[in-house]
């Protein structure tokens, strides 16, 4: 696989390209784009033979390698398929028109274990003989728990997470470079939003950061965005036989990653009609999706709160598709915004009609999914799977006040609930970002 930038110029093939290991480590173009396949790959060869019975690693023993073909060879390849996932989703059919497929099951209760489990095995083999990396990371909430577990302990690199305002839980500080391991956690007084542009600025101050031999582990990395064409695949082949008709998928939209991961997906050859575009209040793209110039509002603080975002990350990677195929991503992604309200009267009716409890990210796909399938007369032609992309465990309180009915947080999850202080708490700026960085290193 080569890769190019989102601001790079037609043709194609007169812009410099790199490779996936190229990508990976650097991360971001120095133009300023995000890093896209230069080609569409035909991996139907690796999936379309598949079945039900086949597991997740297999799938990912199959496919991976024409991610990877030059990074790494075939030895260190299987060295990192076995070291990256003692996990796997699971798709469960609702009914005729819904399935669920649950990314709950990797070791913080995120869609994101996923992508950061592969990235962290990758990066450590990629990074092999090579000068100690500092990984950086714009998180909140449990995303900075799962990358910190992916990478503790991984040699020859460091991780630097940095978070708004407000309550850091679940770090182990055992794990933080001040007591030996290779973790730091850093504190903004500002939002998500901040988070991300500094560590955007601080990637592009590019003598800083080939100081730090500084890469990201969010999603502007390739090597965790691309990886979630996985799980989008391992849906396919489950709930291919039993389709009578069209299949698409609803997705939980905050930074658009995801979503990204399944358009990637299907321009590599998976079989599928369709992605629904699920937002909270934000909308963030609604208006983009349409065809609309982007105009980013004030940020709105829902029930949903991990897609609390009014500047995705991924803007530029899906402007880059509607550059090059515009009459087919608009017939193909289906935006849809949805209140808290209906977010909760979703985890009402779903946990009354199939016995079973969602977050309200999931909600927020499921009401998305229903209401696109209502508006455009899917019902009994088309089959939606919505990604459940947080552990519903994780939201009792939302979900006592949805359904009445009182749970009891996962006993594998409790550890995210202790309280963690940062090493530092900073103002919401570059420089203040790389004075913490450059005291521990």
């Amino acid at each position: 696989m080569r890769l190019r930038s989102t601001n790079a110029k037609m043709p194609q093939t007169q812009e410099p390209l790199v490779t996936f290991k190229e990508a990976v480590l650097h991360c971001l173009p120095e133009d300023g784009g995000l890093y896209v396949p230069d080609k569409a790959m035909d991996i139907r060869q690796f999936f379309l033979y598949m079945d039900e019975e086949t597991s997740f690693s297999d799938l990912v023993a199959a496919v991976a390698p024409s991610l990877l073909e030059d990074g790494l060879n075939p030895h260190s390849a299987s060295r990192v398929f076995e070291n990256t996932y003692n996990f796997e989703p699971e798709l469960i059919r609702l009914d005729d028109d819904f399935s669920l497929l649950d990314l709950c099951n990797g070791p913080t209760g995120l869609f994101k274990d996923f992508g950061i489990a592969f990235l962290a095995a990758v990066m450590e083999e990629l990074q092999k003989n090579s000068r100690h990396r500092l990984v950086l990371a714009a998180t909140r909430g449990d995303t900075g728990v799962s990358i910190a577990r992916a990478f503790s302990g991984r040699k020859g690199i460091g991780v630097v997470l940095l978070y708004p305002s407000g309550l850091i839980r679940g770090l182990d500080p055992a794990t933080f470079v001040l007591n030996g391991g290779n973790i730091i956690p850093v504190q903004i007084r500002g939002t998500f939003d901040d988070c991300q542009r500094i560590i955007t600025e601080t990637i592009n101050d590019r003598k800083f950061s080939a100081r730090y031999n500084i890469t990201s582990s969010n999603a502007i990395n390739p090597g965790r965005l691309l990886p979630q064409i996985f799980y989008y695949l391992y849906a396919f082949i489950k709930i291919k036989k039993y389709l009578s008709g069209n299949l698409s998928f609803s997705v939980p939209c905050g930074n658009f990653g995801n979503l990204i991961s399944g358009l990637y997906a299907w321009k590599f050859g998976m079989p599928v009609n369709g992605f629904i575009a699920a937002m909270n209040s934000n909308n963030a793209l609604g208006d983009f999706l349409k065809g609309k110039p982007f105009n980013p509002g004030p940020l709105v603080n829902t029930i949903s709160p991990a897609i609390d975002v009014r500047i995705p990350s991924n803007l530029s990677r899906l402007a880059s598709f509607y550059r090059e195929a515009p009459a087919v991503i608009r017939n193909m992604v289906y935006p849809a915004s949805i209140s808290d309200d209906l977010t909760l009267r979703t985890i009402e009716n779903v946990w009354k009609k199939y016995n079973r409890y969602i977050d309200p990210h999931t909600a927020v796909a499921f009401a998305a999914a229903e209401q696109v399938t209502a508006t455009h007369n899917w019902k009994g032609h088309t089959h939606t799977v919505v990604i459940a992309t947080r552990h519903y465990t994780k939201e009792a309180e939302v979900i006592r006040k949805a359904t009445g009915q009182n749970i009891a947080v996962s006993k594998s999850l409790q550890y995210l609930q202790k309280k963690t202080d940062p090493i530092a708490i900073i103002p919401p700026h570059r420089e203040a970002f790389e004075g913490v960085i450059a005291s521990c290193y």
